[in-house]
Order: C-alpha cells, then sequence, then structure tokens
C-alpha cells in the first residue's frame, strides 16, 4: 500500500548557501528499516526534481533512527542571493513528507 511518509517520520530542513539539508526522523525505531528501503538518494532527487538541480546526498544515522539529504543547488544561490520564495529551504522538510513510500506496516 502507498502511504504518506509523514505517518512514519518527522523531518526538519534549512540550508547552507545554496544546499538544502533535509533531515528525515523515524516516529518510531521500527520505521527506521522502512525509511532507509524507500528513501534511497535517487528516489528523493526525482521526488524533488524541478526544485533540486544538483546531486542529492544521503547520509545514515542509526543512532538517531534518521537520514539527513543535501540536495545541491536547490536554493537559487540561496540566502540573499535567490529570488525563490523560500531561499532557506525551511518548507522542504514539508515537501519530502508529502512523498508516498510502499509499506505493509501499520502506520
Amino acid at each position: 500500500m502507498k502511504v504518506r511518509l509523514i505517518q512514519y517520520a518527522h523531518a526538519r530542513s534549512g540550508d547552507k548557501g545554496d544546499t538544502a539539508n533535509v533531515g528525515v526522523i523515524a516516529r518510531k525505531p521500527e520505521y527506521y528499516p522502512l525509511l532507509l528501503r524507500a528513501l534511497t538518494a535517487e528516489r528523493v532527487a526525482a521526488h524533488f526534481q524541478g526544485i533540486c538541480l544538483g546531486k542529492v546526498e544521503r547520509f545514515e544515522l542509526p543512532n538517531l533512527c534518521a537520514l539527513n539529504f543535501l540536495l545541491h543547488e536547490s536554493l537559487g544561490g540561496g540566502g540573499t542571493l535567490s529570488l525563490k520564495n523560500d531561499a532557506q529551504g525551511k518548507t522542504l522538510s514539508c515537501v519530502m513528507l508529502r512523498m508516498e513510500v510502499d509499506t505493509d506496516e501499520p502506520g
């Protein structure tokens, strides 16, 4: 079945220059394997197509049951250089949590 990621995770986002940072944290430790399976760098890049113009890097934080993604070239130069409404990437965590993932886990 397909469900939105928000049922299994929290997220935070921000920026460093033109790179957006999106952290995804499992709501329960038993949901972490689902995040590992569903949130590949390629899948996240496809989800942010048109927003992220560069590569996507994924970092695993198993002690926190979390993943961190760097979305390069996502903020139109970032901060004061960008004409984007969200030049600091604060809303990208909401965009991430709207992703649909395949699961048979109870939500």
